[in-house]
């Protein structure tokens, strides 16, 4: 137990038969619960975790009969602690890229502070730019931010890390079986936490990167697809938590200035094929469209604003 309260470490795990062994022994002896999410491995990992459960019975190896991705075995990982009332949860990935010396920090905040949801925070590690492979680094920040107006915590960053500490207030709040299991699922729990208003805070961690672990990442078949999800998930969010459940003007200015802003598009495309077809730039057109775009920027800006102090309390 920690501080009283009792703890699983949910280990999503594909392909990590190598690796699986130094996560389960270098585990810190607080953790009560290691559950071992073979997500349909290739490899020995299903064998490997069976094995290790004989050696420590804090092991308990779970297993999919289809791969359905990292956030589908952490899903299965929540379910269980869930179902077994188990006070926190920790996700440590089954590469043994999560320092068990930072989980302190992480467990603290849910135990004694009330956070229902404690993240790692790599980005603000004073050698982060050095230690991340700049792709990632890059393309980390850029979903952070699209994270932030998606989800609606401003306050938190690198929305990409998967080394969270989760409370069981906040287990039982979201079904899990709707969660987005690929990638996204850093981005898609955010939201949908947010929707429950559960509180978040970020912790600064290590980035634990070149141990030889494989990596799954691919920029061009991730960043598009979370984008996507992030913007679908932007949408149902303002609806199930602005319309549904507590109405809010905010929706009325968000869509009002997504309006203006296509219409504005429309006449910026209107002026083009008149400059190109007749060389002419009707000034009418042209004033409307400053003030189409003015009054959008205005309107969905103040919209954004009202949404960042509905969940200034959330932190």
């Amino acid at each position: 137990m920690y501080k009283g309260k009792t703890l699983a470490a949910v280990v999503p795990a594909y392909n990590e038969e190598k690796l699986l062994r130094r996560v389960v022994e270098t585990m810190p002896e607080f953790v009560d619960h290691i559950v071992v999410v073979d997500d349909c491995s290739r490899d020995g990992t299903a064998q490997e975790a069976k094995r290790l459960a004989e050696l420590d019975g804090r092991v308990v190896p779970l297993s999919h009969q289809a791969n359905q991705g990292v956030g589908g075995a952490i899903a299965t990982g929540y379910l269980w602690a869930r179902d077994h009332e188990i006070d926190m949860a920790v996700v440590m990935a089954g590469d043994g890229q999560m320092d068990p010396r930072d989980l302190p920090a992480l467990c603290d905040l849910v135990a004694e502070e009330g956070v229902d949801y404690s993240k790692g925070n790599r980005l603000v590690y004073e050698e982060a730019y050095r230690l991340i492979p700049k792709v990632r680094f890059y393309g980390n920040a850029a979903l952070s931010f699209l994270t932030k107006i998606a989800s609606g915590y401003w306050h938190i960053a690198d929305s990409q890390t998967g080394y969270t500490v989760i409370s069981l207030k906040a287990l039982k709040a979201v079904d899990w079986t709707k969660m987005y299991k690929r990638y996204g699922q850093p981005n898609d729990i955010l939201v949908r936490l947010n929707v429950e208003s559960m509180r978040i805070r970020d912790v600064p961690i290590r980035p634990v990167y070149n141990i030889g672990e494989t990596s799954g990442f691919k920029p061009r078949q991730v960043l598009w697809p979370i984008s996507r999800l992030l913007i679908r998930m932007f949408f149902w969010r303002l609806w199930k938590k602005y319309v549904i459940r507590d109405a809010h003007p905010l929706v009325l200015f968000i869509g009002l200035g997504l309006g203006l802003l296509s219409l504005g598009f429309l006449f910026f495309l209107r002026l083009v094929y008149l400059w190109i077809d007749q060389a002419q730039m009707p000034e009418i057109t042209l004033i409307i469209l400053m003030f189409t775009v003015t009054l959008g920027l205005q309107s969905l800006l103040f919209g954004v604003w009202m949404d960042m102090d509905k969940n200034r309390h959330l932190r």
